[in-house]
C-alpha cells in the first residue's frame, strides 16, 4: 500500500494525462518500489507527431513528495529537441545546479517543473 501522499500524486498525474486530447499514451508505468517510493515512466505521442517522455524517481520524505531524479523530454515530429528538463549533474556552473533546461540552442538554469506543468507546455505546441 502506498502512502497517501504518493497515491494522491499519482492520481493527479493520471487525471492530467487522461485530459490530454489528440494524443496516444504509448507508455504509462508506475513502478512501486516500496510504500514510499515509485518510479514513473510516461510516453505520449501527439497527433502532430510530437513526443513527450517523462521519467521520475519519487519518494515521500517527512510527509512531502520529493524527487530523486527526473527527465522530461519533448521533441518534434522530426525528432528534434523542443525542450528537456533534467537534473543530471553535468552543468555545475548554472545557478540552479543540478536542475536545468535544454532548448534547441542552449542550456539554461531552470527549476524543476511539475509533470503537469510539462504536460501543459507540451499541449501548447
Amino acid at each position: 500500500m502506498l502512502l497517501n501522499e504518493l497515491a494522491q500524486y499519482l492520481g493527479d498525474i493520471e487525471n492530467a494525462v487522461r485530459r490530454i486530447q489528440n494524443a496516444n499514451v504509448e507508455r504509462y508505468e508506475e513502478e512501486i518500489l516500496s510504500y514510499d517510493r515509485i518510479n514513473l515512466r510516461i510516453r505520449i505521442r501527439f497527433a502532430n507527431g510530437y513526443l513527450l517522455e517523462m521519467n521520475e524517481a519519487v519518494i515521500v520524505e517527512n510527509g512531502q513528495v520529493s524527487h530523486l531524479g527526473y527527465r522530461y523530454h519533448f521533441q518534434d515530429q522530426d525528432n528534434r529537441l523542443v525542450f528537456r528538463y533534467d537534473d543530471a549533474p553535468h552543468f555545475p556552473n548554472l545557478p540552479s545546479f543540478p536542475h536545468h533546461k535544454h532548448t534547441p540552442i542552449t542550456v539554461e538554469a531552470a527549476q524543476k517543473p511539475s509533470i503537469i506543468e510539462v504536460i501543459n507546455a507540451a499541449i501548447g505546441y
